[in-house]
């Protein structure tokens, strides 16, 4: 899909996490559910305009049910937040996957967000299909005196230059982004860094962010798992791509021949990007629960939560989803999501699923 395509039609919502911070996030597409756990320079609405994020973002939705969140402290969150620790963090997405209905989804980890992603997955084992991480990592790993002196002098530079109308200080990091970018697209992104937070937010959220850390969960995680990350990576070295990877069973890792921490369109790993990615979230995902016919694996009625069983009887009831989603004050999509968590467990494919499972239901079998 070009990047001049009209942008599609997406919706923002707001939600709660635990400590009552707001957090804001958008749906747009249609298929499979796709969260993406957002990376710290976000903004809903500014996104849709930008040469530099907007392809990921049709890519993203050409086949899938899109879900995306600025981060506590960004974007159209709440702004005036100081805890932007990894339990919070955490927190928050549980809020935004349990707001949009979401029962079951693939995950996608951009950058600063692999260790959240990792703890979700580690706590939720069953509500995540499939997982990807995109020039991420699971926690800082020990770093030489000349690394820590870097974050030291970043540190200082968001300091001194981040609000400053001029992008001086703040083309520092767009130059470790994205190096390869045209003039237009290093200038977007200055601008998106004073745009999506504030200095004090950008320092405080960063130096948290530096000491989060989960990979000793690693180990734990039993779920599909794709690594994909440029070898010239810049933000994040691809060493932590390396680790993932080794770490994380039957992973697959991708490396791009880029420097870019984000791939512009026009870079060369962009094809090779969509593709990988398209090809992973297509694969059949391994069925989870009781045993299935023929000695393999699936889950039954038992495993269904409330709300699925609820829908279920209502479809049972010959009522169709419209019907449904204003009995239960839902939107159609949220009652088709959660009819396609229920296809899926019950192990239901084709025309003739809606019938099989409420025969199912019925009979108590």
């Amino acid at each position: 899909m070009a990047a001049n395509a009209p942008a599609p039609r997406q919706q923002i919502r707001f939600c709660r996490s635990v400590d009552g911070t707001q957090i804001a996030y958008a749906v747009h597409g249609s298929g499979p559910p796709l969260v993406v756990d957002s990376c710290w320079l976000s903004h809903l609405q500014h996104d849709w305009s930008s040469p530099v994020w907007r392809h990921h973002l049709l890519e993203w939705g050409r086949e899938h049910t899109v879900v995306r969140f600025d981060e506590r402290g960004h974007g159209l969150s709440d702004r005036d937040v100081t805890d932007h620790g990894l339990e919070v963090r955490v927190a928050d997405l549980e809020a935004v996957v349990d707001d949009a209905g979401l029962e079951r989804f693939d995950l996608l980890a951009m950058a600063q967000g692999g260790p959240v992603a990792i703890c979700y997955t580690a706590r939720h084992p069953q509500r995540v299909s499939r997982l990807v991480f995109y020039g991420s990592y699971s926690g800082q790993q020990s770093k030489d005196p000349t690394e820590a002196a870097m974050d030291d002098t970043l540190d200082a530079l968001i300091a001194v230059g981040w609000a400053r109308p001029d992008s001086t200080f703040r083309r520092v990091f767009t130059s470790l982004m994205i190096p390869g970018a045209s003039e237009e697209q290093r200038v977007w992104l200055d601008e998106l860094q004073r745009t999506s937070t504030s200095a004090e937010t950008a320092r405080e959220s960063r130096r948290q962010r530096l000491v989060a850390d989960a990979s000793h969960l690693l180990a734990q995680l039993d779920v599909p798992t794709l690594v994909i990350h440029s070898r010239g990576d810049r933000m994040n070295d691809f060493s932590e791509a390396r680790y993932l990877a080794a770490h994380v069973a039957d992973a697959r890792l991708v490396a791009l021949e880029s420097e870019n921490h984000i791939v512009l369109e026009d870079d060369d790993a962009w094809p090779v990007y969509r593709a990988e990615l398209s090809r992973f979230l297509a694969e059949p995902v391994p069925v989870r629960g009781g045993t299935a016919p023929g000695g393999g694996r699936s889950e039954g009625l038992e495993d269904l939560s409330p709300r699925e069983r609820e829908i279920l009887a209502l479809a049972a009831q010959g009522r169709d989803n419209d019907e449904i989603a204003r009995s239960l004050v839902l939107s159609t999509r949220t009652v088709e999501r959660h009819l396609s968590n229920v296809y899926a467990k019950l192990d239901l494919h084709g025309k003739s699923a809606r019938t099989a499972a409420v025969a199912r239901l019925l009979t108590g079998r």
